[in-house]
């Protein structure tokens, strides 16, 4: 019994013993201070940029035309695949030349009888002016000798300028293209009745519209167009573009970079009473026919002069209810907040306009981990993780 009781005893100290040191070595645990958390810090980068505006619009064609037929008749022949591209000059349709031949070969043979007539008067005329000498022939007779002389020569005027007005209805029978471009479906199939003339219900054949160049539409704001004019008081006024001699990229909704050149060439005389707005519009080169009238796309207008600017991961960026702050870390090591002020955003990069200088160390990565005031253990961010590719865009 009693050597049970001293293996009980030696058993209970040597617990006693195992927890007294665990709870020496927990209470050492929590008195040492948690090391600082590390984040990854960069310089700001550098960077010539320009602020641009993007505004969307529609392409529109630089010529567009309505084919319809100058006279009536039978619709006979079709000489394009619908939708096909068509040269200035190119046949299109043609409608039955048969009546109007015969009207121009009886016009013809009207010339014929008036000339003949001519001739006719002129020798009669001649004979009485010969008889006017021997005192043979009145002078009414031979005033009415010359009044038939004049009167056909007039009605040969007449006959003439029948004859070419019907070879005009002749020409007309044969539609080409008035100027280059794509042509839609046809309207009219061979065999109908097409009416034509310069005015009332005329019949519609086909359209063209232009392609290369085409024309961007778009509008800007007031606010925006006093930029712009303001930008271009110092260069060479055009006449055509209030000033605004400027270059313009475009995008279509499929891209994802402003892959298209141009330039503005119009901008509108008034301002839109209702929106506030004025019409400007940009012609670019489509030589491969792929813009095309009524598609959208984004046009993209420089706003300032390029000029060199600080930029930071966009990551980096924290809100502080309405204002805007990144965390530098001074040389102590210990995060600092900063306020600043944002501009546009390119490639995950963060344009900052004020609040920032370039020989600040910057946290872009591990701002969760941080507090104001905290030590940081510092480790450097890549060469190229602060590097932008392309130049800022500011989106209207």
């Amino acid at each position: 019994m009693f050597q049970r009781s001293a293996s009980i005893a030696a058993v209970m100290l040597t617990l006693s013993a195992g927890l007294s040191a665990c709870s020496e070595e927990k209470t050492a645990a929590q008195a040492a201070p948690p090391p600082p958390p590390q984040v990854t810090v960069a310089k700001p980068t550098k960077k010539v940029i320009a602020d641009y505006d993007e505004y969307v619009g529609r392409f529109v064609a630089l010529d567009f035309v309505e084919v319809r037929a100058r006279v009536s008749g039978y619709l006979d022949k079709i000489h394009f695949t619908d939708g096909q591209m068509v040269k200035v000059g190119d046949p299109l349709f043609t409608i039955d030349r048969r009546p109007f031949q015969a009207a121009v070969d009886q016009a013809n043979a009207s010339i014929a009888q008036a000339q003949a007539n001519v001739a006719f008067a002129q020798s009669d005329l001649e004979r009485g002016e010969s008889l006017v000498r021997g005192t043979t022939i009145t002078q009414q007779s031979l005033d009415q000798r010359l009044q038939a002389k004049r009167v056909a020569e007039a009605n040969l005027t007449a006959q003439q300028a029948a004859s070419r007005q019907y070879a005009l209805d002749l020409e007309f029978t044969e539609l080409t293209a008035p100027i280059a471009g794509r042509i839609g479906d046809r309207r009219v199939s061979v065999g109908n009745l097409v009416t034509g003339g310069t005015s009332g219900n005329t019949t519609l054949l086909a359209t063209i519209a232009s392609v290369d160049p085409i024309r961007f539409e778009f509008t800007m704001d007031e606010a925006s167009y006093l930029r712009y004019l303001k930008a271009a008081s110092s260069k060479a006024a055009d006449s055509s573009g209030r000033g605004l001699s400027m270059t313009a990229q475009l995008k279509l909704i499929d891209e994802k970079d402003f892959v298209h050149q141009g330039e503005i060439d119009f901008v509108d005389n008034a301002i839109d009473k209702s929106s506030g707005t004025i019409r400007g519009r940009a012609v670019f080169k489509n030589a491969d026919g792929r813009l095309t009238p009524g598609m959208f796309g984004r046009i993209r207008l420089a706003a300032s002069e390029p000029a060199e600017a600080l930029l930071v991961p966009d990551a980096a960026v924290g809100t502080e209810q309405v204002r805007k702050f990144v965390y530098a870390v001074d040389g102590d090591n210990v995060a600092k907040p900063k306020y600043v002020t944002l501009g546009p955003l390119v490639d995950g990069l963060r344009v900052i306009t004020a609040g920032l200088s370039p020989d600040d160390t910057v946290i872009v990565n591990g701002l969760m981990r941080i507090r104001p005031g905290a030590k940081v253990t510092p480790q450097q961010a890549a060469a190229d993780a602060t590097n932008p590719k392309d130049q800022t865009v500011r989106t209207n």
